[in-house]
Order: structure tokens, then sequence, then C-alpha cells
């Protein structure tokens, strides 16, 4: 089963980091004008099948469309003769697509509205007074999805199952992962700390290389460093991790009203989707050694050339550029 899952993940793009939710920004001008900035990532199905949809009253200008990276960034102007509190707005032809999508409502004199698309509640109605714990929930499942689709965050979590094996040895290196992540995704948010992007993404590959060669190499009579102090380890790669979960949320957005609750549920969102990843991988391990032990040590060793064949791929492809 853990096998299978690494093979899978094989098959995935290589720009692994890349797979964004679509955002769509709705911002007031003037009584009856409004900007809009829709950005759709090309996988997922956003940039090809769906278009951003406003009340009848409403009409949109043509759109000044280009390419960022792997994302549709499309500008436009939206006149509607009156408010558009009590109407709904998202995004037409969103069941086809296999991406969600932020919506992010910035009226004048009012708070902003943030809510999340998905292929069954795809539109949105604009209210008075905004829900505050939208954000909340929103950039919640946003911290989840992109630790669950953010394949290269994904496999490092499951290689260092993989080399810990243990629970509670899993449990202490995950949570020294986590303070790190936080630390610099906290900073580079608030513009405390920052890196550049592309150096970034290829030291998370190589920081999955790492770990498969740890696993590959393991000597129970000579243990290794990050087995003698897997926290340390644990702890150094996470403070590069969070720079691209730093990087995901700049692109996502945040709502300037509520920066410090969107910041602290996405971070919840990641932990969350990170410890359903553990409590997957731990099970999937104990069953193993409870029922057919043999195999134990051929399936880590398999899983962990597949993982570390998968992130020199994406390194030397990020070093290449």
């Amino acid at each position: 089963m853990l096998f299978a899952l690494i093979a899978a993940l094989l098959a995935l793009p290589a720009q692994a980091d890349e797979l964004r939710p679509g955002y769509l920004e709705v911002t007031q001008r003037d009584a009856q004008t409004w900007k809009v900035v829709w950005k759709a990532p090309v996988l997922g199905g956003l940039a090809t099948r769906t278009r951003p949809a406003f009340p009848p009253f409403c009409t949109q200008g043509p759109p000044r469309a280009r390419i960022e990276g792997a994302a549709l960034v499309a500008k436009s102007t939206l006149i509607c003769t009156r408010d558009l509190a009590g109407s709904k707005v998202g995004l037409a032809g969103m069941d086809a697509a296999f991406t969600d999508a932020l919506l992010r409502v910035a009226p004048l004199g009012r708070p902003v509205q943030a809510a999340r698309l998905t292929p069954t509640a795809a539109m949105v109605e604009v209210t008075m007074v905004p829900d505050r714990w939208e954000v909340a929930r929103s950039y919640f499942m946003l911290g989840v999805e992109h630790i669950l689709a953010g394949y290269d965050h994904l496999l490092f979590v499951i290689a260092l199952v993989l080399l810990l094996l243990r629970p509670w040895a899993v449990v202490r290196a995950a949570t020294a992962f986590t303070v790190a992540h936080s630390l610099t995704l906290i900073g580079t948010t608030l513009g405390l700390i920052g890196l550049p992007q592309a150096p970034v993404e290829a030291l998370i590959a190589l920081s999955i290389v790492f770990l498969a060669v740890e696993i590959i190499k393991h000597d129970p009579a000579h243990p290794r460093l990050s087995q003698r102090a897997p926290w340390l380890v644990a702890f150094a790669f996470g403070l590069i991790h969070g720079f691209g979960f730093a990087g995901a949320l700049r692109e996502i957005g945040l709502p300037e009203s509520d920066v410090p609750m969107a910041l602290l549920t996405f971070n919840l969102g990641v932990e969350a989707g990170q410890l359903l990843i553990v409590a997957g991988c731990v099970a999937v391990l104990a069953l193993l050694r409870r029922f057919v032990p043999p195999v134990l040590r051929p399936t880590v060793l398999a899983a962990s050339y597949a993982i570390g064949i998968t992130a020199s791929f994406w390194f030397m492809e990020r070093m290449i550029g």
C-alpha cells in the first residue's frame, strides 16, 4: 500500500509545489467600478474550464491575460449598476475542475469578505457584514489542501516516517518540523525574513533526497545523525519548508483585514494535513510489522528509492530552471 502511494506520485508533474488553488479578487474602485483579478493554475482545470461569474446587472470588460509561472493571471474591469451586496459572485464551469478557489471581495467602506469556492459551491452571496469565521474556515482548508497536494512536502513527511519508524520518534521529529516551518512561514509572510523562491524549492527537493539516502544507508550498529538527533534534522529542514509554505500563501493572498486569523488557520490546516499523512503511514507500517514482518524492510527500501529518484529529478529540474 505504501509503495503504491509512492508509485502513484511518480506520475505527477515535476513542478510539484506549483499546484495551487485558484484566486478570484474583486475590489471596488468607486460606486460602480470594480477591479477583477483572476488567477488560475494551469493544472487542475480552472484555467481552461472556468471563468468569473457575476450578476446580470454587472458588465465585465475584456480581460488582460498573461502566464505567470504555472498560472494564468487575468485582470479586467467590472461595471455594476448597483451594489453587489445581496447578489452572488463566483466561478462558472467549476464543476469540471479539479481544484478549489479562494474568493476575496473588497467593497469600499465595508470589511473584506473571503470564501472558498468548490465545484459544489461555486457561487457565494456578497454580504453587508461578512462572516469573520469564513476566513478561518477557508484558510484552514487551503492549508490542508496545500500539504496534501504539495507533493514535495508530502514526500518529505512520508520519508521522515520511514526513517524513524517508531511512532513517538516520529511525533517528536514532526513537532520540531512544525515549530521550524511555522517560524519561517510567519516571518516571511509578515515581511520579517525572506529567501528567493527558486533556491528554496531546490533545497526542499534536496531535503527529500537526503532523507531517502539516510533510510537506505540505515545501519542499526552505526546510527547516523538523522537517527541520533532526528529532531535537529527535522527542525533544520522545517525552516526551509516554511519558506515554501510562505510562497504558496503569498500566491494565494491574504485578506488585509484578517491577516493574523488567515495566517494562523492556514498554518493549522497545514498541521492537520501533516498529521493525516503521519497517521496513515504509521498505520500502514504497523500493519506490515504485525502481519508480514519480513516484507517491512524491503517495502521501506522500495519506497525510499522511489522517493529519492523522484526528488532527485525535481532537484535537477529546479536547479536548471
